[in-house]
């Protein structure tokens, strides 16, 4: 029998978070350092460590040439540490080494979202955390637009004023968190007009609060008042639900029935075709949805109760008091525009996402003008199919279709049970190629 000998363990490259709240470094940097042989970080974590005598560094900028030193650092058996902000991990150098394939040992501390919350005395074990560092910002301001408390991790070209400026139209309060642990910190409480047309220094946290809860009752900086045991999924303090989940699907469930929601005259999208309208536009977190001609609101809430962010364009104003009260009772925030489609889409941001449930031609071809990823629409007139189809194939788009035609069980006197025939409905779906 050949015993195999064991490989020795590989040398872990040691990450260290230094404190965003400006406490002293971990008691785990010293040892780190008195044996380290390559030390990797930004220049001003560098410049706040005292170097090994005869170690090499390598200050972060492009991050290809910092992978390649470590992976040969941990080849030669030469211990390597790098220095990052707050919690490594999160948003953090900690993904990216892990994809190059390198051991870590990771010492973390405060990050700066925690310590942007806990400067500003808030609680956010109800708050979703996104970046806008390295993409494209409209995800996260659509998560600001969409939830009502969001941490937002910023980048030169994608901070508070940019995503300020995108904001303006909702009802946002902001407060931006500057040189966090350091003797220049500070946070201010803005508007998103005034966050746009300041100049803020790099890097910050913004953190996006919702004036008020869904239900306009307690602004989401103020303590809980919903009982632990209150069966509705959002309370006060900043939208946390019971069931800790900011952004997952509502545990109450979607294509809910039309008693769910305020209506008249049955001027609803009925909840078999709302089932497949929603499936189409695909709404998720980072998300914006338009939901023109919105009637009830029902499309738009439940799309917002998925975690998109949604504009509700109607022209009738009591129709608009009825979306405004059907997404209070939904604990849901959904922007209304007042006015006719297509001239009250002319200055709205860039929608991923288009219904059309109300609106001829014109507003089709205004949709199709802005190429969202997809439009999704239903007709109850035949005549009104093939233009539609036309209009959007010639705008590029592949197009889908279905009839739905919906048959309830209803009661007979007696016992008995009769299906009751809903009107028939033509669900056209566009992706752009």
């Amino acid at each position: 029998m050949t015993l195999m000998t064991p490989e020795p363990p590989m040398t872990a490259v040691t990450v260290v978070g230094l404190d965003a709240a400006g406490a002293p470094p971990h008691p785990a940097l010293a040892p780190a350092l008195a044996t380290a042989g390559l030390l990797v970080g930004a220049a001003r974590h560098l410049a706040v460590v005292p170097v090994p005598v005869g170690a090499d560094t390598v200050t972060l900028g492009p991050l290809a040439p910092a992978l390649r030193r470590l992976a040969e650092a941990v080849d030669a058996g030469v211990p390597a540490v790098v220095l990052a902000s707050g919690d490594p991990g999160l948003f953090g150098i900690v993904r990216r080494l892990r994809a190059a394939g390198l051991p870590l040992r990771v010492v973390p501390a405060v990050s700066s979202v925690a310590a942007a919350f806990a400067r500003a005395g808030l609680p956010w074990d109800g708050a979703a955390v996104v970046t806008a560092h390295g993409r494209d910002p409209r995800a996260a301001v659509n998560a600001c637009r969409a939830l009502p408390l969001v941490a937002v991790l910023t980048a030169p070209g994608a901070g508070a004023a940019e995503l300020g400026a995108a904001l303006i139209g909702w009802s946002r309060r902001l407060l931006v968190a500057e040189h966090l642990g350091t003797a220049a910190e500070r946070i201010r409480a803005v508007s998103p007009e005034q966050a746009a047309v300041e100049t803020w220094a790099d890097p910050h946290v913004l953190l996006s609060l919702a004036d008020s809860a869904p239900d306009g009752s307690a602004p989401a900086d103020a303590p809980p008042t919903t009982p632990a045991d209150t069966p509705s999924e959002r309370g006060a303090g900043g939208g946390m639900r019971a069931d800790n989940q900011p952004a997952a699907a509502p545990t109450g469930g979607w294509a809910l029935p039309e008693d769910r929601y305020a209506h008249r005259d049955s001027m609803i999208t009925k909840s078999e075709v709302r089932a497949l309208v929603v499936a189409r536009l695909r709404p998720r977190l980072g998300r914006l949805i338009w939901d023109i001609g919105a009637g009830s609101g029902s499309v738009g809430i439940e799309c917002a109760l998925l975690g998109a962010a949604v504009l509700a364009v109607e022209q009738d104003t009591d129709a608009g008091a009825t979306i405004s009260a059907n997404a209070a009772a939904h604990a849901v925030h959904v922007r209304l525009v007042t006015g006719r489609a297509p001239a009250a889409l002319t200055d709205l941001p860039e929608p991923d996402a288009v219904f059309v449930g109300g609106g001829g031609v014109d507003v089709l071809t205004a949709v199709v003008a802005r190429q969202p990823e997809r439009v999704v629409l239903t007709l109850a007139a035949l005549d009104r199919v093939a233009p539609a189809v036309g209009l959007l194939r010639a705008a590029g788009y592949t197009v889908e279709g279905s009839q739905l035609s919906a048959a309830r069980l209803a009661d007979l006197p007696g016992g008995s049970i009769r299906l009751a025939a809903t009107n028939p409905v033509v669900v056209l779906t566009g992706e752009r190629q």
